[in-house]
């Protein structure tokens, strides 16, 4: 989904954005706490990776600033300091998750996966399934019944969303907020192109992406039919 990292160390942001957007999220990285204050009384997202120690306002302030505006994704805390009252104040300002550094990547994959399985209202699997199509969030595959489809990063992303709730209309607005960041310019006919491109590998199978005229798009399961 759409992450929000905020970290100023280079390197480790530099990986934690490439993990994540390997496997099919996207991620706006921002190295300053005040800037990224700014961006979440603006912008949606389904996790926040906050560092504590940060050059304009530290990880505790910007999540209490965000706790007091009664916004409620999901935060994970990465801190360098292993002391017990660090750990629980930012769970008592609203913190959702921590991890201490240094951490296996591993972890903190399988750490978000719960909290984006929370934020969507999902159960504790990292399996979606609508009508014979499946995803599992783990491995990053997809299966149309015995079939392994095989998709691209953005593909994957798009029918995460849309199976994630299905019936649920999405607009074209939120999709694009959802599969494209601050510096991945789209345009207009984005989401036609890669709803287009699902489509074709979905073929076949009993869950169809249905177009809602001037509403945007959703996933249907034929089994519901």
């Amino acid at each position: 989904m759409r992450i929000l990292l905020v970290e100023d160390t280079h390197d480790v942001g530099e990986a934690i954005s490439r993990r994540f957007e390997t496997i099919g999220h996207t991620v706006d990285w921002e190295t300053d706490g005040r800037a990224a204050s700014e961006i979440l009384d603006f912008t949606d997202y389904d996790l926040v990776i906050l560092d504590v120690m940060l050059p304009g306002l530290d990880g505790f302030e910007i999540l209490k600033r965000l706790r007091q505006n009664r916004n409620a994704v999901p935060v994970m805390v990465l801190t360098a300091r292993s002391e017990i009252d660090d750990r629980v104040s930012a769970l008592d300002l609203g913190a959702d998750d921590y991890l201490v550094k240094p951490f296996d990547f591993r972890e903190l994959e399988a750490r978000a996966r719960v909290l984006l399985r929370r934020r969507s209202g999902g159960e504790a699997t990292n399996v979606i399934a609508c009508g014979d199509v499946m995803l599992d969030r783990t491995n990053r595959s997809v299966h149309v019944g015995k079939r392994e489809v095989q998709l691209k990063r953005r593909e994957m992303t798009l029918l995460e969303i849309l199976a994630s709730r299905p019936g649920r209309v999405f607009s074209k607005d939120q999709l694009l907020d959802q599969i494209f960041g601050f510096d991945e310019p789209a345009g207009p006919n984005a989401i036609e192109l890669y709803v287009g491109r699902l489509r074709k590998k979905l073929e076949g199978a009993r869950a169809r992406i249905v177009t809602v005229r001037g509403l945007g798009y959703q996933l249907v399961s034929d089994d519901q039919d």
